[in-house]
């Protein structure tokens, strides 16, 4: 009764975690998570990672992994790669002003409204240098991954002399 219970919990987690699909697939969601980690559209990362895991039916943890590489500790140096990189793009100046005497929603809005479409083009370039750097280190770590838990599993049990 319970090894029926753990097989068939074993046989879900397998499908969930898509342990028996090709690592270029793995590798593939797991790049496609580092596309949405850079992508300038800040507060829907989440959703993006649910409906690609969903409509591409992609490994939602490999998704989430490589997406989880924008995270708290490293928002402020994305933010600040992704600004910078569309505005040496661009041929802009590197460091933006604000002038915080006025916090009215119109001053604000039009204050950032320049550096939209730098920060746009530079974290769409970014997400796209991202993945493909991301995908053949993945695809690299998955296969090594593999093969070492195939060579363990080949392994015959040594006998030990002092035992028996």
């Amino acid at each position: 009764m319970i090894t029926a219970q753990l097989s068939r919990i074993r046989s879900v987690l397998d499908q969930v975690l898509h342990l028996h699909e090709p690592p270029q697939r793995t590798a593939l969601a797991f790049a496609l998570g580092v596309f949405i980690a850079f992508s300038p559209t800040y507060g829907l990362h989440t959703a993006m990672v649910l409906f690609c895991t969903w409509a591409f039916r992609l490994n939602f943890l490999a998704l989430f992994l490589g997406a989880g590489i924008n995270n708290p500790w490293t928002l402020v140096p994305i933010l600040g790669a992704t600004y910078w990189t569309g505005a040496a793009l661009l041929g802009l100046p590197d460091s933006p002003s604000f002038d915080w005497s006025d916090l009215s929603f119109m001053s604000i809005y039009r204050q950032v409204m320049p550096y939209a479409v730098p920060f746009f083009l530079g974290g769409t370039v970014l997400s796209v240098l991202g993945a493909m750097i991301g995908y053949p280190i993945a695809y690299y770590v998955i296969l090594k991954h593999r093969r070492t838990r195939a060579h363990r599993r080949e392994e015959p049990l040594s006998r030990n002399p002092q035992v028996g």
